[in-house]
């Protein structure tokens, strides 16, 4: 099975390293991505956005044979959920690290831009319960390991049209909470809540790590995503 990999904001494929060899451990084939962009500066990136990164992971797909299993992590979950709208028969399921698939026009955040894309903010921009598990060692030698990313992508409208998508099984790979309280979160964000609940296959798997576990506990989120494609045939 093929398993294509999607960083979060400021990320490249090789945030994934450390996750690839429990993938392939299992016979699965990895496709760590880097999205357009990153690293880019402005203006030379001005022109790309959310939609942008969705084509991306879009054109991946139809470079494969088969059915493939889509992994997101944080704004990534926009990404591969875009991607399940725009191929939802090519999908065999979404797993998405440390959030939740997010409805038509959401965005993933806003973070403050410098000179036209954002920058990574620096690991003390967190909640304290984001980054609890990142020591000093492993914020040390992941900092450098980030990028800017285009202005636009943190807040461009992700747009989802095809009702399919809500057909492909979703595994949601949370840090902290369990079912009852993912759901119980997603309460207080009724688009969220809804789009959620439209999906006929999901499951919430406690980690039991903070939102970044490619770098704190990668040999964990190994297991987790070859036990979530395992379900997915």
């Amino acid at each position: 099975m093929d398993v294509i990999l999607i960083p979060g904001l400021w990320l490249d494929a090789s945030s994934w390293d450390d996750v690839l060899s429990a993938l392939r451990g299992a016979g699965l084939t990895p496709h760590p991505l880097t999205m357009p962009g990153v690293g880019v500066p402005s203006p030379a990136s001005d022109v790309i956005g959310i939609a942008e990164w969705v084509d991306a992971v879009v054109a991946t797909i139809d470079r494969l044979e088969g059915p493939v299993v889509v992994v997101g992590h944080s704004g990534g979950g926009n990404v591969a959920w875009g991607a399940a709208d725009a191929r939802p028969h090519r999908i065999a399921r979404v797993v998405l690290v440390d959030t939740a698939p997010p409805p038509p026009g959401a965005i993933i955040s806003e973070f403050p831009l410098d000179t036209g894309v954002v920058p990574f903010p620096g690991w003390d921009f967190f909640d304290a319960d984001e980054v609890s598990d990142l020591d000093a060692a492993t914020r040390e030698r992941t900092a450098p390991r980030t990028w800017s990313v285009p202005g636009r992508v943190p807040t461009d409208a992700l747009a989802l049209r095809d009702e399919r998508r809500h057909r492909v099984p979703v595994t949601v790979l949370s840090g902290s909470l369990d079912d009852a309280a993912f759901r119980s979160v997603l309460s207080s964000w009724p688009a969220f809540e809804q789009e959620f609940r439209a999906v006929d296959d999901s499951e919430v798997v406690v980690l039991g790590t903070g939102h970044w576990p490619q770098f704190s506990q990668p040999e964990r989120l190994g297991a987790a995503i070859v036990s979530a494609v395992l379900r997915a045939g």
